[in-house]
């Protein structure tokens, strides 16, 4: 930073957390003004190019890009490129204090009209355990060993989806349920740079696939001319990945046994609640915690896990199988059985020990938001009240794509 100006230089600087960031380039994405760019470690915010338009906070799936400090000379984009975390807030003293103190203030009001409707910024559950962030880059990725690739959906379905196991040898890679891992996929892009680093959430206990097998599970679908989801698709027992991460520190599971999981999904979207489930099975076998989830899918041939998942006991998990594509049968979507369920989900919306974790295409946010309006509303709840109070609690949480 430069040397000090006077008071009227005070600014306010957008930053981007980098220990909370999953590198989903959603900020990227929103941004109509291309402040905001990225290399093979960060994402940063061009402090000449920001007016503060608010855009890219609302669809943060972390509430990483909620952070700003006060600065007499904004942090470079090398400077911010170079963090490893955020630093500290500079003090200011007499006048430049007091500007401070307006400057913060204008933001909060900032961030509160940004976050209207959505609930507020995400932090993780209270019980759960301290994540481990950013430990692989690019620039020095974690080096695995494919153990095994399967299709999990019936090999008559149109989705082809995956369950890859990938085996870290004698490299230590701690990650937590509801953490991502970014894969790196070799070779260029025809205007020659790399390929973008593709993030996917693990779909294995922390404890790995196989217990104390220093492994993951990714559960990947193979879209047609997907060049990440081509690459591991194609992938076989023995093959070498790089891999980056883990990433995310707000949707992670929480570790207290008397809490309430209601898990709501599509697709590959399930994957963070295998995870969740297959932790509670080993660590919480007498839990008193409910798991509760609604998991939707065209048909039952393209519903992922849908043979192991028959084999869950409902002591465990209680399973709503729901699917949209059914011959002879009404369209029937997660939010659908959501409301048919709306008293069961109510008595555990009333409880201060249920978290509420939503997982998939970003379409289906609306919806299931809409449907706990409705079952709120109905049962006595007010859901504009109580959302934002699960959020800021650690126990609201949505990552959709």
């Amino acid at each position: 930073m430069s040397a000090p100006g006077p008071v009227s230089e005070l600014k306010k600087q957008h930053l981007i957390d980098p220990e909370i960031c999953i590198r989903c380039n959603t900020c990227e994405e929103t941004c109509t003004v291309d402040a905001v760019t990225h290399d093979d470690t960060n994402y940063v915010v061009d402090a000449e190019k920001c007016g503060y338009c608010m855009d890219c906070i609302a669809p943060c799936p972390t509430g990483a890009i909620d952070n700003w400090r006060v600065v007499r000379t904004p942090y470079r984009l090398d400077e911010q490129l170079a963090f490893t975390e955020l630093p500290a807030q500079e003090e200011f003293a007499g006048s430049e204090a007091d500007a401070m103190e307006a400057i913060e203030g204008e933001v909060a009001a900032l961030l509160a009209e940004a976050h209207k409707g959505s609930g507020g910024k995400a932090v993780a559950p209270a019980s759960a355990a301290k994540p481990t962030v950013n430990l692989y880059s690019r620039a020095k990725p974690a080096a695995a060993t494919v153990q095994g690739n399967y299709r999990i959906t019936s090999a008559d379905a149109a989705s082809d989806i995956r369950h890859i196991v990938l085996q870290f040898g004698d490299i230590v890679f701690p990650v937590l349920e509801g953490q991502s891992v970014g894969i790196v996929v070799p070779g260029l892009r025809p205007d020659g740079r790399p390929h973008e680093v593709r993030l996917y959430t693990v779909a294995s206990s922390r404890d790995g696939e196989k217990p104390n097998g220093n492994n993951i599970a990714l559960t990947v679908k193979l879209v047609p001319g997907g060049v990440a989801s081509s690459y591991l698709c194609g992938l076989r027992k023995g093959d070498k990945v790089e891999v980056t991460g883990p990433f995310g520190a707000t949707f992670l599971m929480p570790n207290d046994t008397a809490a309430n999981i209601i898990m709501i999904c599509t697709g590959t979207g399930s994957a963070p609640f295998r995870a969740f489930t297959e932790r509670r099975r080993r660590a919480m076998p007498g839990a008193a915690g409910r798991l509760v989830m609604f998991f939707g899918a065209r048909t039952p041939e393209e519903l992922p896990y849908f043979g192991p998942l028959q084999k869950v006991p409902a002591s465990l998990l209680e399973q709503h199988l729901v699917y949209s594509r059914v011959p002879g049968r009404p369209k029937e979507y997660v939010q659908d059985r959501m409301r048919a369920e709306a008293g069961r989900i109510a008595s555990l919306m009333g409880s201060e020990q249920t978290h509420v974790f939503i997982c998939g295409l970003k379409g289906m946010e609306a919806g299931v938001d809409e449907a706990l309006a409705d079952i709120c509303r109905s049962h006595g709840h007010d859901w504009p009240q109580l959302k934002p109070l699960m959020r800021g609690s650690g126990r609201y949480h949505v990552e959709t794509y």
